[in-house]
């Protein structure tokens, strides 16, 4: 059983992930991206979905061993590069992680018909707390220009406050102190395929610091 201060499983899904998981197909091939402990695929899995958790933390991968449902692997996106040049999923979930050399293959490998689902901090977060380096921190807009960039539709996106008080955290308690405001970025897109898609989406909200 992991440490209760781990925060991966500590804290509970993202609300941004179970706001929109209804849009999750039965049965989906999910990549979980810089998973950490795995609380997200802990809670997909238990949804009957089927995981592949990447982290480069082999100990916090470890409390996924044997779980029905989920592959582990052990690998370093930031020195070690995109491994699934190959390989397309039905959804792409990263939370609370940036890396930019590498946001074109996220969202390429997102599968026709296919969901991208990121969340991160946004760029004014400096002025709460931290996160404070620019290099993880969303610029304005930066998840939309990403995904018109590589041709996915924009289904719902926020950028603003958050008070975790009345929200799902998605950080660790450390990470913004004891301010219970945080800014950040998401966004919800899928890869339609030729003739689906229409006149665009509406978002669901869009609030600026």
């Amino acid at each position: 059983m992991p440490p209760a201060t781990d925060p991966h499983t500590a804290s509970p899904p993202s609300a941004w992930l179970l706001r929109h998981a209804h849009l999750i197909p039965p049965g989906s091939r999910i990549l979980d991206l810089a998973c950490g402990s795995g609380r997200h695929a802990r809670w997909l899995a238990g949804q009957g979905h089927r995981l592949t958790a990447v982290d480069r933390d082999a100990q916090a991968l470890s409390t996924l061993a044997g779980l029905p449902g989920v592959e582990i692997r052990v690998h370093d996106l930031e020195a070690q590069g995109w491994p699934w040049t190959d390989r397309r999923f039905d959804l792409v979930l990263v939370t609370n992680y940036l890396w930019r050399p590498l946001l074109p293959q996220v969202a390429g490998a997102v599968d026709e018909g296919g969901l991208l689902i990121y969340e991160t901090f946004g760029w004014a977060q400096p002025r709460i707390g931290r996160p404070r380096n620019p290099d993880f921190l969303l610029r304005p807009g930066e998840l939309i220009d990403l995904c018109r960039q590589q041709g996915l539709q924009v289904l719902a996106f926020e950028d603003g406050l958050e008070n975790l008080d009345h929200a799902g955290s998605i950080a660790a308690p450390e990470a913004v102190g004891q301010n219970p405001l945080r800014h950040v970025q998401r966004v919800v897109a899928r890869r339609c395929g030729p003739g689906c898609w229409g006149e665009p989406a509406p978002l669901d909200r869009m609030h600026r610091f």
